[in-house]
C-alpha cells in the first residue's frame, strides 16, 4: 500500500520525552491536587489505555485542560533536554524526499515541537496541527488531510499509545503504532494496527 501521508504524534513517537514527562509531571502534580509516579507504577501503566491511566491517577477532565497546559509551559523551558529518537531525522527526510507528506498533530505546542525537532527534521514537516486534547486528534487528522489533499486511504497516522490508534480508525486512516513508546508492544499489537513498527528504519521500509 502506497501512502501520500504520514502523520505522526509526537512525545514517545519522534521525541524521547517519557523522563522528562514523568519527572514534570511529578513537580506539578501537588499543584493540580493528583499523587506522583513511581517507576513501578509507570511500567504497569505502559500497559493500560489512556482513559484507564487517567482513572488510575485520578485525573479528571476538569483537572486535564489545566495541567496539559502546565506540561506546554514547562516543557518550553526544558527543549533542549529532550532529542530525538535515533533514526527519526533520516527516517523523516527519506519519507519527505520519497515523496510522502509528513506531518505532526499533538497534543504538544508547536514552538516546543519545532525547537525540540531542529531545522532538519523541521525541513521535512509540511503540516503542524498541535496542542489537541487528550482525545482530540480525529479533527486535526481530517484537517491536515484536507489541507494535504490526501484522501484517509492514502494516508497513515503514527503514534505510540492506543489513543492514537483509535484516532486513525476513527477518521479511516490506517494506523502505525511505534514499540520504542510509551506504551508496551503488547498492547498496541492487540489493538491490531494496520502496521506495527520496531525501529524508525522499519517506518520506511513500511511505506515505501
Amino acid at each position: 500500500m502506497r501512502y501520500d501521508l504520514a502523520i505522526f504524534d509526537f512525545d514517545g513517537t519522534l521525541a524521547d520525552s517519557s523522563r522528562w514527562f514523568v519527572a514534570a509531571f511529578n513537580a506539578l502534580a501537588p499543584r493540580h491536587g493528583l499523587r506522583t509516579l513511581d517507576a513501578e507504577e509507570l511500567e504497569d501503566l505502559r500497559g493500560r489505555s489512556s482513559r484507564e491511566i487517567m482513572r488510575r491517577l485520578g485525573v479528571s477532565p476538569w483537572t486535564l485542560p489545566g495541567l496539559a497546559a502546565d506540561l506546554r509551559a514547562r516543557m518550553g523551558q526544558d527543549t533542549s533536554t529532550i532529542r530525538l529518537f535515533d533514526g527519526v531525522q533520516t527516517m523523516l527526510a527519506t519519507l519527505s524526499q520519497a515523496g510522502v507528506a509528513c506531518a505532526v498533530v499533538s497534543s504538544n505546542a508547536e514552538a516546543n515541537i519545532r525547537a525540540i525537532l531542529g531545522p532538519h527534521a523541521v525541513a521535512a514537516i509540511s503540516h503542524f496541527a498541535c496542542g489537541a486534547s487528550l482525545f482530540g486528534k480525529p479533527p486535526l487528522f481530517r484537517r491536515v488531510m484536507k489541507r494535504a489533499g490526501v484522501t484517509p486511504g492514502h494516508t497513515i497516522c503514527i503514534g505510540d499509545e492506543p489513543r492514537d490508534i483509535e484516532a486513525a480508525r476513527a477518521v479511516g486512516a490506517a494506523s502505525g503504532a511505534v514499540a520504542w513508546g510509551y506504551a508496551t508492544p503488547e498492547l498496541l499489537a492487540s489493538l491490531q494496527p494496520t502496521l506495527l513498527f520496531r525501529q524508525p528504519e522499519d517506518i520506511v521500509a513500511g511505506l515505501l
